[in-house]
């Protein structure tokens, strides 16, 4: 199963392109702005080092975030219209899910939502639902003992809750979202994860929009 897979929830734009497990192509560029020029002209640069046509494609797999919430529109609107044309499945993968990916036991994930918050989601016995919390909030978490947290500031976090630090990336590998895909059933349309509102100063230019595929 060849899978294209397109995050820019963060400031990056970032394409990979697998069979199962297998990376055949990894590419990301840090950029602050300008994903939706870079994204698909990346992409077809992708598949041709990787030798897969359009065509030959299975799914697309898209970071649908949480993050910036411009640019997680311009991959969810991408990978959408993408499948539509293709005909094939678009499938969205949080960015908490493309981290966990291959962890074993209670794992907290945490993510940068600024202003002294984190976006946090919870696997295993630490289940918990995706949410926004702010350090009060975060130690009132029933975390189990022996949870081990992942991603923005894990090292403090896990210190403060007395639990086990893990890695501290909070922007996956693309080919993890591609990876993360093959155990998301359901043919849902991949849509934005957005966990708070937008902030108060409207971008200069609309989001790009996102194609009803209905």
């Amino acid at each position: 199963m060849k899978i294209l897979a397109l995050d820019t929830a963060g400031p990056h734009c970032s394409v990979a392109v697998t069979e199962w497990r297998e990376v055949l192509t990894s590419l990301t560029e840090r950029m602050d702005r300008g994903q939706a020029e870079r994204l698909v002209p990346m992409a077809q640069t992708a598949l041709e080092l990787a030798g897969v046509g359009w065509r030959d494609l299975d799914a697309i797999a898209v970071g649908v975030g949480p993050g910036n919430f411009t640019g997680i529109r311009i991959a969810v609107a991408a990978a959408r219209g993408l499948a539509l044309a293709l005909d094939i499945r678009a499938i969205g993968v949080s960015t908490f899910d493309a981290l966990a990916l291959d962890c074993i036991g209670p794992v907290l994930v945490s993510l940068d939502a600024r202003r002294g918050r984190y976006y946090l989601r919870g696997y295993g016995e630490a289940d918990l639902s995706p949410r926004i919390a702010d350090p009060h909030e975060l130690r009132a978490l029933p975390l189990p003992p022996g949870t081990v947290v992942l991603g923005h500031h894990a090292a403090r976090i896990a210190a403060d809750l007395e639990l086990t630090a893990g890695p501290e990336t909070s922007t996956p590998d693309p080919e993890a979202f591609a990876f993360a895909a093959h155990l998301i059933e359901g043919g849902e349309a991949p849509a934005p994860l957005y966990l708070r509102a937008a902030d108060a100063a409207l971008p200069s230019e609309p989001p790009p929009p996102i194609l009803d595929d209905a």
